[in-house]
């Protein structure tokens, strides 16, 4: 069995300086990390950060550590300019770059009016825009005519090394989707058991399109903050769960994330704390009224000497496991915290 991979994961939520970023990278090739990632969204921009992270880990590692963006929400994106981006980071790191894709919230009308966009449906245009990318970033001239991209003759103006992609997939459709056409599912916010359930789905997917299952990667971020003061980690993770989690007002409760955590049997407590949210309820109230079993099953919080176990049994069933960190307090210190109690010796065992 392939040895799993093990990576860590910042984000702008964590407010850190570049420098900080840089040398937060070098500590996670010093630890053994075999990559960093990042989301990407209206924030610092995702690419030129996986270039600087893999140029500072260069400094210690020769080569550096992989980097990745998962995932980038394709809506508000062309294929042509997230092509050339995701080309030249690929070359820029040697081939050490994985673009992650996702339909960002496109199935909800706030999103789609916020960013001017279309109603396309969500499987299509990913199937869309995994074909389109996979020419281009090939080299091909592409010719391509969908409800979500047009190009004629559209080519890169060079030949980056391969990029594999990765494909955000929570329901069955999107996760046999990622079968058929990506290199990898993304996942986020699973149990081992969801893991299963979901590489089951992915193999599906694979074998209907006459390809190897085992050839397609299940990825996944695992939340993990560490805080000797347990109660101010719970409550940090508890508010990056949070975003997820609950549906917002008007929004499907069986769609997206919310259906991915009713399907876990929380569908009645969340609807409690929706409705207390409907009423007027302060943000203090809804992390202190969340349910501890919820935020246990998809990630970990608290003292740094739990940190390890509690990632090992979470990661079961992944190729590669994400250690996205949450932090409890401002600051590099913290993050390099969550990255040494979950570094790859310790979690691996050896």
């Amino acid at each position: 069995m392939a040895r799993m991979e093990i990576g860590i994961g910042l984000d702008y939520r964590l407010g850190l300086s570049f420098a900080e970023q840089r040398e937060l990278a070098r500590e996670a090739a010093r630890l053994g990390y075999d990559s960093a990632w990042t989301p990407a969204g209206l924030a610092q921009d995702a690419f030129q950060l996986c270039g600087q992270w893999w140029s500072a880990s260069d400094e210690v590692t020769q080569g550096g550590i992989g980097t990745g963006i998962s995932v980038v929400p394709v809506p508000v994106w062309t294929a042509p300019a997230l092509a050339t981006a995701a080309g030249t980071v690929g070359e820029l790191t040697g081939g050490r770059f994985v673009l992650g894709v996702g339909s960002g919230d496109i199935h909800n009308e706030g999103y789609r009016r916020r960013f001017g966009l279309p109603d396309w449906r969500p499987i299509g245009m990913m199937r869309e825009y995994l074909g389109v990318l996979r020419g281009l970033l090939a080299g091909e001239a592409v010719e391509h005519e969908g409800a979500a991209i047009t190009l004629h003759g559209a080519q890169l103006g060079f030949r980056p090394p391969a990029v594999p992609l990765l494909l955000g997939a929570l329901g069955e459709q999107m996760l046999r989707l990622a079968g058929e056409a990506a290199d990898g599912a993304a996942l986020n916010w699973c149990t081992p058991e969801q893991v299963a359930w979901s590489r089951a789905l992915v193999a599906e997917g694979a074998r209907r399109a006459g390809r190897d299952p085992s050839a397609v990667q299940m990825v996944e971020y695992i939340r993990v903050c560490v805080d000797e003061d347990e109660e101010a980690a719970r409550r940090a993770y508890t508010r990056a769960v949070l975003g997820y989690a609950l549906a917002r007002p008007g929004a499907s409760k069986t769609a997206s994330y919310r259906g991915h955590f009713a399907r876990m049997g929380f569908d009645e407590a969340l609807t409690e704390l929706e409705e207390r949210r409907a009423r007027g309820a302060h943000e203090d109230e809804i992390v202190e009224a969340f349910p501890r079993e919820l935020l246990r099953l998809v990630g970990y919080y608290g003292p740094a000497a739990g940190a390890a176990a509690a990632f090992r049994r979470l990661s079961e069933g992944l190729d590669v496991a994400i250690v996205r960190v949450v932090a409890a307090r401002a600051g590099a210190e913290p993050v390099a915290d969550t990255m040494r109690a979950c570094r790859p010796e310790v979690v691996r065992g050896s």
